[in-house]
C-alpha cells in the first residue's frame, strides 16, 4: 500500500463519499455488507437493528435477520484511504506532496480566470480547462483529463455522470453534507437519504425531476387559464367598447326624436294659442258691430226725440189760442222704451272654452310634470306602461319613417271645447279570458313580462331617486341620520322565536280592505278580502286617499295600541310587499311606495329576492318563499314580527320602532294577475 503512484493516492482521495458510513459519517470501521448490496460500519447497523431489519440507505425490509460478514475487500480500501489522509496533512489536500505532483501539472501557468466566461463551469481539478462532466457521487466536476479515472478505473463505475453543472453547493444538505436526491412532498423541500430516514421519516416523496415536471405542468395550467381569463377580459372590454359606440348612437337618435316630439308638441301649442287668439279677436269684432249698430240706432232716437222736443217748446211760444189748442205733437217711438247699456262681453262659449281649456291644460301639465317620469305614462294612459314601450310593444318615441298615431285623451284630461268624451272601452270578456288563462296555467302574456320589466325599471329609478335625494352638495339640506332603534322587548319569547300557531291566533283580528286607498288597477273581490292586480282600471270614484302611482292598497281598521294578528295568504312570491304603514303616508308621490318613507314598514318579495324596506333603506333576508305569512303587531312595545306560517310560526324579520300614530296594514301588489288575500284564522 505504502509504494502506490500519484494517481492511485488521487483515485482514493476522490472516494471520501463512497467510504463513508451513511449512518455515522465517518469511514468504514469493520464494513459489512447487507443482501441488498449496501456496506455499513457493523456497530453502526446493528444498532439501527432492535425492531425490525431494514436498510438504512434504500429501505428494504428483510423477514429474519441476515447474516453479517465482513467485506474484506472494502476494508482494505478504506485502511488504504485513512493512510492517505493522514499524509495529505502534511501536504497537497489534492492527494500527496507537491513533489509528487504529475509533471504537466508543475509545468502549468498560472491560473486565468479572466478569460474564461462567467458562465463556464470549470474543472474542479485544474482550475483551467472548462469541464465536460459532473460526478454527483463526488459532487465535482472534471475536464477530459481528470474524467478519465471515473471513465476506466472500476472503482469508479457506481459513481453517476451528467453534464456540468455550476449549482453544485445547493445540490447539498447543509445539514448532512449528501446529495439531496429526494423531494418531501409533505413539507414541499429537497432532502437528502439522512433526511428522509430522520427528521422525515414517513414522509410522501418523489425525485427532484418528478416534482419539477409536476410543478412544470401546474405551471403550465395556470399560464393557459391566465392566458384565457385575459383573453375573455379582452372580449369583454371591445364588447363593451361596442356598447359604448352603440349607446352614443342610441342616445343621439333618441335626443332627435324627442326633439322632435317636443317640437311638434310646441307646434300644437302654437296653433292652439293662434285658433284661441283668432276666436278671440273673432268675438271682439262680433262686440264692437253690436255697440256700433245700438250707438248709431240710439243716435237716431236722440235725433228724433230733440226734432220732438223742438217742436213743443216752439209750439208753447204760440200766443194764438185757437191755433195752440187745434196744434198736436206726436212723441217719437223712442220716448215708450227706456235705453239701456247692453250686456256685451267676451265671455262667449268659445272664448271661455278656449280659455278654460288653457287653464285646465297647464294645471294638468303642472301636476304631471311634477310626477316622477315612470308614472306620467300610466296617468295619461293607465292600459300602457314604459315596459311595453322598452320591449317594443308600442313605441314610445316616433320611429323615422314611420306614420304617427294621435294619441286619445286621458281619462283625467280636460277635453276642448265642444269635444265629446267617448264612453269607456269594454274588456270584460278579455278580462275573464285572461283569468281563465291564469288558473290553466297556460304561459305568461306579454304585459305580465312587461309588467315585471316596468316594476324593474320601477325599482331602479326609486333607488336613484332616493340616492339624489341623499346627495349633500352645496345649498341643499342632509339627509337624516338613520334613528337608532330601541331592543326589542316586552313581546313574549315563545311567539319572537318558532312557535305554535295557537299562541299568535289569541292576538288575531279580522281585517278587510279599504276600497277608498285601493290602486284603480286593484281589483277587490270576496267580500273585500281579496285584492287583485287587473290591466284594465276599475271605475273608482277619486278620492284623496287612494293611491295613485303605486298599485297598493290599506286596510280598513287601523291599530293604536294593543297586540294584533293576521294572516296572508300570496298567490306567488314575486312582485308583492306585505307591511304596515300610517294613514299620513304620501299617495301620489315617488315615494308612495311601502317601505320608500318615513312613515312605512314592509317585507318584499321582488325577483329572487326578499327584503325588508323602511324609509329607502333595505335589508336583505334570506328568501324562505312562504305561501302564507303571519303579522304581529304590537303597538305598546313598537314592534312588527313577520312569520312563515306552516307546520309553525317561523319568523323571519322584525321591525322595532316607536310608533306614534295609528297604523294600518299596507299591501303592494305588481305583478299581473297576482294577488293576496286576508285569511280567516282558525286553529
Amino acid at each position: 500500500m505504502a509504494d502506490m503512484d500519484v494517481g492511485d493516492k488521487l483515485c482514493l482521495m476522490g472516494l471520501e463519499d463512497e467510504l463513508t458510513c451513511s449512518i455515522c459519517l465517518c469511514p468504514f470501521d469493520c464494513p459489512v455488507t447487507i443482501p441488498c448490496g449496501h456496506n455499513f460500519c457493523q456497530d453502526c447497523l446493528l444498532s439501527t437493528w432492535r425492531e425490525s431489519y431494514t436498510c438504512p440507505q434504500c429501505r428494504t425490509h428483510f423477514a429474519t435477520k441476515p447474516t453479517l460478514t465482513k467485506n474484506t475487500v472494502l476494508s482494505t480500501v478504506v485502511e488504504a484511504f485513512k493512510m492517505k489522509s493522514n499524509q495529505s496533512e502534511s501536504g497537497w489536500t489534492g492527494g500527496g506532496l507537491e513533489e509528487d505532483l504529475p509533471k504537466e501539472l508543475k509545468e502549468a501557468e498560472p491560473f486565468k480566470t479572466e478569460a474564461v466566461p462567467a458562465a463556464t463551469i470549470l474543472c474542479d481539478t485544474c482550475m483551467e480547462v472548462v469541464a465536460s462532466k459532473t460526478c454527483l457521487t463526488c459532487m465535482a466536476s472534471y475536464c477530459a483529463v481528470h474524467l478519465r479515472p471515473h471513465q476506466e478505473n472500476l472503482i469508479f463505475r457506481t459513481h453517476q455522470l451528467t453534464e456540468p453543472l455550476g449549482d453544485l453547493s445547493e445540490r447539498i444538505c447543509p445539514e448532512h453534507h449528501k446529495m439531496m436526491d429526494f423531494f418531501c412532498v409533505s413539507h414541499s423541500r429537497c432532502i437528502c437519504s439522512f433526511c428522509l430516514q430522520q427528521v422525515h421519516k414517513g414522509c410522501t416523496f418523489s425525485t427532484p425531476d418528478e416534482q419539477k415536471g409536476l410543478k412544470q405542468s401546474d405551471l403550465r395550467g395556470k399560464s393557459s387559464l391566465l392566458q384565457s381569463k385575459i383573453q375573455k377580459n379582452l372580449n369583454v372590454i371591445s364588447q363593451m367598447n361596442d356598447m359604448q359606440t352603440k349607446i352614443k348612437d342610441s342616445a343621439s337618435s333618441k335626443k332627435s326624436a324627442l326633439e322632435a316630439e317636443y317640437q311638434q308638441m310646441r307646434e300644437l301649442l302654437d296653433s292652439e294659442l293662434h285658433t284661441a287668439m283668432t276666436t278671440v279677436d273673432h268675438e271682439q269684432a262680433n262686440a264692437q258691430t253690436s255697440l256700433q249698430r245700438l250707438s248709431k240706432k240710439f243716435a237716431q232716437n236722440v235725433a228724433q226725440m230733440t226734432a220732438a222736443k223742438e217742436c213743443i217748446n216752439s209750439l208753447l211760444g204760440q200766443s194764438q189760442t185757437v191755433a195752440f189748442l187745434q196744434a198736436s205733437v206726436d212723441l217719437p217711438a223712442a220716448v215708450s222704451f227706456d235705453p239701456y247699456s247692453p250686456r256685451i262681453t267676451l265671455d262667449s262659449k268659445a272664448v271661455m272654452g278656449s280659455y278654460a281649456f288653457a287653464a285646465v291644460l297647464k294645471e294638468h301639465l303642472m301636476h304631471l310634470f311634477q310626477q316622477p317620469t315612470e308614472a306620467r305614462l300610466q296617468m295619461l294612459k293607465p292600459e300602457l306602461n314604459i315596459a311595453m314601450c322598452v320591449t317594443g310593444e308600442m313605441p314610445l318615441l316616433p320611429v323615422p319613417g314611420q306614420p304617427r298615431h294621435l294619441r286619445s285623451p286621458s281619462p283625467g284630461a280636460p277635453l276642448r271645447a265642444g269635444q265629446a268624451r267617448k264612453p269607456p272601452r269594454q274588456k270584460k270578456d278579455q278580462t275573464e279570458k285572461s283569468q281563465k288563462t291564469d288558473k290553466q296555467g297556460k304561459k305568461p302574456s306579454k304585459n305580465m313580462k312587461a309588467a315585471h320589466s316596468m316594476e324593474n325599471l320601477l325599482d331602479m329609478t326609486f333607488k336613484e331617486m332616493d340616492c339624489t335625494l341623499k346627495e349633500t352638495p352645496r345649498g341643499r339640506p342632509q339627509a337624516k341620520e338613520p334613528k337608532e332603534k330601541p331592543e326589542h322587548s316586552g313581546i313574549p319569547p315563545s311567539i319572537t322565536s318558532a312557535a305554535k300557531r295557537t299562541e299568535l291566533l289569541q292576538y288575531g283580528t279580522v281585517l278587510t280592505f279599504d276600497p277608498k286607498t285601493a290602486h284603480k288597477r286593484i281589483v277587490l273581490s270576496e267580500e273585500f278580502t281579496k285584492a287583485t292586480v287587473s290591466d284594465e282600471p276599475a271605475t273608482y270614484p277619486d278620492s284623496p286617499s287612494r293611491f295613485t302611482v303605486c298599485t297598493q292598497v290599506l286596510s280598513s281598521k287601523g291599530f293604536a295600541r294593543g297586540r294584533h294578528y293576521w294572516e296572508v295568504k300570496m298567490s306567488s312570491n314575486n312582485f308583492i310587499g306585505i307591511g304596515i304603514a300610517y294613514n299620513s303616508m304620501d299617495r301620489k308621490g315617488p315615494s308612495s311606495r311601502i317601505g320608500r318613507n318615513s312613515q312605512s314598514w314592509c317585507v318584499e318579495w321582488f325577483n329572487v329576492k326578499l327584503s325588508a324596506w323602511h324609509d329607502g333603506s333595505e335589508t336583505v333576508l334570506a328568501n324562505n318563499s312562504p305561501k302564507r305569512v303571519g303579522v304581529l303587531l304590537d303597538c305598546e312595545d313598537g314592534a312588527c314580527t313577520f312569520y312563515n306560517v306552516a307546520d309553525r310560526a317561523y319568523p323571519f324579520h322584525t321591525f322595532v320602532f316607536p310608533f306614534t300614530e295609528t297604523v294600518y296594514p299596507a299591501f303592494w301588489i305588481f305583478s299581473s294577475g297576482a294577488s293576496v288575500g286576508l285569511c280567516t284564522l282558525q286553529a
